[in-house]
């Protein structure tokens, strides 16, 4: 199966600007909801992903205290705890499916790395429980 079939597509897609400032990061974790996040580069490659996890411990570092100091750093100034891998729009499902087991979702990219969207492990999970059972695995007593 095709995982774009699974993509939600960049134009949908809530994610930074590696150039973004700490409070634009802490604005738009705000107004999307979730606690992670693409981060693309100026040409919309990606670059990696940014929890609000990763928000606090720079908050804390960086010893920002109020929002105009906020303003006076880059989310560039950051490293992830952890990285989220991305695949290529021609990987195989199998693959997805895995990556999907460690990572809320996936970052899909293009041949030239530029992003294109997300699949979400929740997405996996509603198409293959929609799937008709083959009762492969016996009925329940």
């Amino acid at each position: 199966m095709n995982i774009l079939f699974f993509l939600t597509p960049k134009a949908l897609c809530s994610f930074l600007h590696h150039d973004d400032s700490i409070r634009q990061a802490m604005e738009r974790f705000e107004a999307s909801g979730y606690s992670a996040l693409p981060v693309l580069d100026e040409n919309g490659g990606y670059c990696g992903t940014l929890t609000e996890g990763d928000l606090l411990l720079a908050l804390r570092y960086l010893c920002v205290m109020d929002m105009r100091q906020a303003e006076l750093h880059s989310i560039s100034e950051i490293t992830p705890r952890r990285a989220v891998q991305s695949v290529g729009a021609d990987t195989r499902a199998e693959d997805l499916l895995q990556l999907a087991l460690e990572q809320n979702f996936v970052p899909v990219v293009d041949d030239k790395q530029d992003f294109i969207g997300i699949v979400t492990r929740s997405r996996i999970l509603a198409y293959f429980l929609q799937q008709p059972s083959d009762g492969a695995h016996g009925s329940a007593r």
